[in-house]
């Protein structure tokens, strides 16, 4: 039986190849770049069971199984980064994965078509700037006499360099994201919005349903298969903060409130050549990421019976 499946497995995929020999030709080079630059690393995943040493290379360097991991559960750095992580995740997920839905919903219910894409401009273009310029430009905006502190002090407020207060730095971080993504981000919700039936709306006109009722009855459901799909995707990247940004904007005086997992493995990695014990950070945070993907998946199949696989 299990020889006839593969044979006609095989006969299926020969006929298919055929017929779509250009379609399968256009994926290999896709095939290749993640072959090469995602699967074959994994190789390298290894040295976090290893005291690592370039002149050794992996498979010469000595095994100390668990090591790492136990360094690192047990350090004083554990609870902070990770609760750090967690933290600007929940934020970012509360604050800035909601912003571009509204957005599109917004944008959607302008009639002047002229000022809709107008806003649609303005709102794409933090996201075309070069990061090393956005923090450039966040970092002259909070300091001392800069425009938002122009502004504060205006309405009697202190002036103060915000960027050296730990308590801040989240708040900054956040609102940060949402001006320089909400517009990149809202593209695809307004693609879905394009997808519904506008009979839909015209019913629900004639029956007298204003437009918030609209926006809830129709506008929402109608995207809700895509808001599905980026939650799944965004959890699956709960713990995946941005080492970039992190680097560009924290100091030492608030690694408190800013170093996360991404900015710790870069510091030990990278600037203290810890090799083996940043690929143990890595390597848990990857493992977390794994597991809220999995499970985000499964609760909205469940729920709503919109999930990735």
């Amino acid at each position: 039986m299990r020889k006839t499946a593969e044979a006609s497995f095989a006969t299926r995929f020969k006929r298919d190849f055929l017929l779509n020999k250009y379609l399968y030709l256009m994926m290999v080079p896709v095939l290749a770049y993640y072959v090469t630059f995602h699967y074959a690393p994994m190789y390298g995943a290894l040295i976090a069971f290893k005291e690592y040493t370039p002149i050794k290379g992996v498979s010469g360097s000595s095994w100390v199984g668990l090591q790492n991991f136990h360094d690192f559960f047990s350090s004083y750095y554990f609870w902070r980064i990770l609760k750090n992580t967690v933290l600007i995740s929940l934020y970012s997920l509360c604050f800035e994965f909601p912003a571009p839905i509204v957005l599109a919903i917004l944008i959607n219910e302008l009639a002047n078509k002229k000022f809709q894409r107008f806003v649609q401009t303005v709102t794409y273009m933090p996201y075309f700037i070069s990061l090393i310029v956005i923090a450039g430009m966040i970092k002259d905006f909070t300091n001392n006499g800069g425009l938002i502190n122009n502004f504060l002090t205006y309405f009697g407020m202190n002036d103060t360099a915000m960027l050296q207060k730990p308590e801040l730095f989240r708040t900054i971080y956040i609102l940060s994201e949402i001006w320089q993504k909400i517009g990149w981000e809202s593209i695809i919700y307004l693609a879905a919005l394009m997808s519904i039936d506008q009979e839909q709306y015209e019913a629900a006109k004639i029956d007298g349903a204003s437009r918030i009722k609209q926006i809830w009855h129709i506008t929402l459901p109608g995207i809700l298969p895509t808001i599905s799909i980026m939650f799944i995707l965004r959890m699956g990247n709960m713990l995946n903060v941005g080492f970039e940004k992190i680097i560009l904007l924290y100091n030492p005086s608030t690694y408190d409130t800013a170093d996360v997992i991404s900015s710790f493995v870069y510091r030990k990695g990278l600037i203290e050549f810890g090799w083996s014990y940043s690929a143990a950070v890595g390597l848990f945070n990857s493992v977390v990421n794994l597991a809220l993907l999995i499970a985000a998946n499964k609760i909205s199949k469940r729920i709503s019976q919109n999930s990735l696989w």
